[in-house]
């Protein structure tokens, strides 16, 4: 948690210097007040440990199902006919979590102070998207708050059930494919140095895929720490480089075209369109701007630009169907033709969460048989490494073996 150093003035008037431990400076202020002391200065204390302090942030993570309970809970609460910030107070000292525990403690005193809930959580946008304080700041404004945390939590929820099953498919095929990189580096390591070395005392020509193997086996077992260097920083390299703007771009494009993940991706997407689509307009949020935080909270860069042009045509006038409609490889004509009866008959929230309904239905059958899907192709690519080594070993062995005949 953060130093600030402070100036203030005490009951009797003398000037007080002193440093205070608090999430932000409202919070200190707050800190000070209780004290009997009035701030008339207070400015963060320059840290020593501000990269531990970064580790330590991105370690303690907040889960999706922290922010789940925490919704919920505040919503129970409301309806019981408890204040926002009493309880906001409730759920900062039950929450275990370090670092959500210090944002709770802020956002209470935020809204002690006279804030509104959502001005507050928009303070940390890492923690809290832009769906949240939007739907929470247009309850507030409708005085429907309650109700606006209800449809929030639905919808997280939806959400975290399907990174749980998107999750749980990929599994099997990671934990298959991190053993068939340990193996490969092991025997390249010390088993294929043992076999290849058998043939470099033949005065023959070797097969090409023979002399490959014996290559990667020599470097392998002569520069191991360095191989290994190398498979790291790939790896390493390739998440850095996935990160940024343009590599994530590259990766949504691949996860559209490529055979067996693009319908999944597709599906994935198309339901977390209409869900949060659906939440949004049911908390009364307009549709244009419901379009907008629609758009940044999809995963795929290219449903993101569909949904953001969307908000602008409808800006514009044009209805929400015939902007989705040109682009038929993302919006199927089963989600254009339902939205057209939505917006004929004015329903078009229920429309996008019966949609929301039909496409998680259909994720959930397509991750339930993904494992099915990717065991075979992962048994040829196997058998595959497999079948080259064979030919690679057993190749030379044949032709010398015809030779001395």
């Amino acid at each position: 948690m953060p130093e600030f150093t402070y100036i203030a003035l005490g009951r009797d008037g003398h000037k007080e210097e002193s440093t205070i431990t608090a999430p932000t400076a409202v919070a200190a202020g707050h800190l000070l007040k209780e004290q009997g002391l009035l701030p008339t200065n207070i400015s963060e204390k320059a840290s020593t440990t501000g990269f531990s302090t970064d580790i330590f942030k991105s370690l303690s993570s907040i889960s999706l199902a922290e922010k789940i309970t925490f919704i919920e809970n505040l919503s129970i609460m409301l309806k019981a006919g408890i204040s926002v910030s009493r309880g906001l107070q409730i759920l900062a000292k039950q929450i275990k979590n370090r670092r959500f525990k210090t944002i709770a403690e802020d956002i209470y005193s935020q809204v002690q102070s006279g804030k509104g809930l959502g001005d507050s959580m928009e303070k940390y946008p890492n923690v809290f998207s832009n769906i949240f304080y939007s739907m929470v700041k247009v309850g507030e404004l409708t005085g429907n708050l309650d109700k606006s945390l209800e449809y929030l939590s639905i919808q997280l929820q939806r959400e975290a059930d399907l990174k749980s099953k998107a999750l749980g498919a990929m599994i099997y095929p990671s934990v298959i494919v991190g053993a068939m990189v340990i193996i490969g580096v092991v025997m390249s390591i010390f088993v294929l140095p043992k076999l290849t070395s058998i043939f470099k005392d033949f005065d023959t020509q070797l097969p090409f895929l023979t002399r490959m193997v014996i290559i990667l086996a020599d470097f392998m077992s002569g520069h191991a720490v360095i191989a290994i260097g190398l498979l790291v920083g790939s790896v390493v390299g390739m998440i850095v480089i996935l990160r940024t703007p343009t590599g994530q771009r590259a990766l949504d494009f691949v996860l559209l075209h490529f055979m067996i993940l693009s319908g999944i991706v597709k599906k994935i997407n198309l339901a977390r369109f209409a869900r949060i689509l659906s939440s949004l307009l049911k908390s009364g949020i307009p549709i244009v701007e419901a379009l907008q935080v629609t758009s940044d909270s999809l995963g795929n860069s290219y449903f993101r630009d569909v949904a953001a042009k969307g908000s602008m045509d409808v800006k514009l006038g044009k209805p929400l169907s015939e902007s989705l409609s040109k682009d038929p490889n993302l919006f199927p004509p089963l989600i254009i033709q339902m939205l057209q009866v939505g917006e004929e008959s004015g329903t078009v929230e229920n429309i996008l969460e019966q949609l929301a309904v039909h496409f998680e239905e259909e994720v959930d059958t397509t991750l339930r048989n993904l494992s099915s899907i990717i065991e075979p192709l992962l048994l040829l690519v196997i058998g595959g490494v497999v079948g080259v080594l064979a030919l690679a070993l057993i190749t030379p062995i044949y032709n010398i073996s015809q030779n001395i005949q």
